[in-house]
């Protein structure tokens, strides 16, 4: 292990004499940073746009969505390791540029089989940078201002994300130059060929491998293959019926491939994914307390608008608002919590940010009926602001406890676990809710979900049987995130001396 490559930290010859080219470094990777982000948001707010403009069915517009997030949550792990074999500048590189084309494709579909085919090349450059980005952050500054590095970039991504659905409804309202729709695709454009020639000229040179390693495609493929299937399982479930045969063969292709990944990881030298890794305890621990955060944080963004809607009769706007919130208090506290976090460790931060939130989303259970906007707006201040003390600095404790010759395997397991959380979060906490709301309306008589016959009253009842239980979820997966975080303080030298001596 010892013997693997090592990268260059130092900028481009021509500007390493600037005393400060970190932050420039860390400029340049908010960029693809904020790009992405603001691209995982951006288009749902055109779906029903699209869906008029190529006159198609519900469920092949739906892939416009899909298509990139399933491309981006299968590959990122696999993009992490191609950065560690052949440069993260490299592939960060690379990632602007593939995601820019993806972007001018997608401005001029003409069809939506081609506008699918256009997100998947989006994503594909969006997981490029999604991978690499706090690699090089970590790479790039000293211990103790790492946290208030990714601080900054959580702050931005959040910012990214929250911005996403109000700039792409303006965007499509004023129709510049008569584009429509296109336009959301387009502004990513001139800022893709920003941020490749920032990227060209300002990130840090990659240095060669010492010794060379093989590429993992056995593994590559298989895991690749068995996250898609069970991603597609979860999504299409509730359409089809668990007991449908093409729910079945899905959840035993996942089986299948999965096996076949965990024998090939054990039995390949150079594994795309090293389980070494999951020896380190911080390493292990962050990354599960990060799935469960994004699986609570997009469970809540995902069924809240539901609950408002149906049950509390606010309008769509003032819904959006009430929710508005949780990533306006997540990309204000983000920063000061990496500062906090170099200062006082990460286990203190995240342990604090995710009792917060434990608290916060056990006083949703009380919600009722009808709640008062006012209550709703400080929980879901108070949510955001338990998931901004908790991310940087978790972030920082992943990326901090693992060699430097892994950082890109490393962040792109961070980033994949956080992109699985925020697919489940969805998919699992809609499914749970949707079951249990069926089973309360049998038990009143009515067999179908969707039966029109079924008075509000008892569909309003129906919701929120099923809605409680999901918020209790959501608690308990917060307090258990507290409680790992409270444990991770003393293990991350011994057990990262434990991985090295190997």
């Amino acid at each position: 292990m010892k013997k693997l490559l090592t990268l260059n930290t130092e900028p481009h010859t021509f500007f390493s004499s600037h005393r400060n080219w970190r932050w420039f470094i860390l400029t340049t990777v908010l960029i693809g940073a904020a790009m992405s982000a603001l691209d995982v948001s951006i288009e749902n707010i055109a779906l029903p746009t699209l869906k008029r403009y190529y006159d198609i069915p519900l469920s092949l517009d739906e892939w416009v969505a899909m298509a990139y997030m399933l491309t981006l949550t299968i590959f990122l792990p696999l993009f992490g390791r191609l950065a560690d074999m052949f440069g993260r500048t490299k592939m960060y590189n690379l990632g602007f540029i593939i995601f820019t084309i993806g972007s001018a494709l997608c401005g001029v579909a003409p069809t939506i089989e081609f506008m699918i085919i256009a997100r998947i090349t989006q994503a594909i450059g969006g997981g490029l940078l999604q991978a690499n980005s706090v690699a090089i952050i970590t790479q790039s500054f000293p211990k103790k201002e790492l946290g208030k590095a990714i601080g900054i970039q959580g702050a931005v991504q959040a910012i990214a994300m929250a911005i996403g659905p109000f700039l792409g409804g303006l965007l499509i309202k004023l129709d510049l130059f008569g584009t429509q729709w296109r336009s959301i695709f387009y502004v990513n454009v001139p800022i893709g060929i920003l941020g490749t020639f920032a990227a060209l000229y300002i990130l840090p040179k990659d240095r060669k491998m010492k010794i060379k390693e093989k590429m993992d495609y056995l593994g590559s493929f298989t895991f690749a293959a068995a996250l898609l299937f069970l991603v597609l399982a979860l999504n299409e479930g509730r359409k089809l019926g668990w007991e449908s045969d093409t729910i079945v063969t899905y959840l035993g292709l996942f089986i299948f491939f999965f096996g076949i990944f965990i024998i090939a990881e054990i039995k390949f030298k150079y594994p795309m994914m090293d389980f070494k890794l999951f020896k380190i305890y911080d390493f292990t621990t962050g990354n599960i307390t990060g799935f469960f955060s994004y699986y609570v944080l997009f469970g809540v963004l995902f069924l809240m608008p539901f609950y408002l809607e149906n049950v509390a009769k606010f309008s769509a706007f003032t819904a959006g608002a009430i929710l508005t919130p949780i990533p306006i208090t997540m990309s204000l506290v983000a920063p000061m919590a990496g500062v906090l976090s170099d200062k006082y460790g990460p286990a203190l931060m995240t342990s604090i940010g995710m009792f917060i939130s434990t608290v916060a989303s056990f006083c949703l259970i009380f919600s009722g009926m009808n709640p008062h906007a006012g209550v709703l707006i400080a929980e879901f201040a108070a949510l955001g602001l338990g998931m901004g003390l908790f991310t940087p600095p978790n972030n920082s404790a992943v990326m901090g406890c693992v060699p430097e010759e892994r950082l890109g395997s490393a962040g792109g397991i961070l980033n994949m676990m956080r992109a699985s959380g925020r697919v489940f979060g969805i998919d699992l906490s809609g499914l749970i809710l949707s079951s249990l709301t069926a089973a309360f309306l049998g038990l009143n008589g009515f067999k179908h979900i969707n039966d029109s016959g079924i008075p509000n009253k008892i569909k309003v009842y129906g919701f929120m049987h099923g809605f409680v239980v999901v918020i209790i979820s959501f608690t308990a997966l917060n307090f258990i995130s507290a409680v790992l975080s409270m444990t991770k303080k003393g293990r991350t030298k011994m057990a990262k001396e434990h991985f090295l001596s190997e």
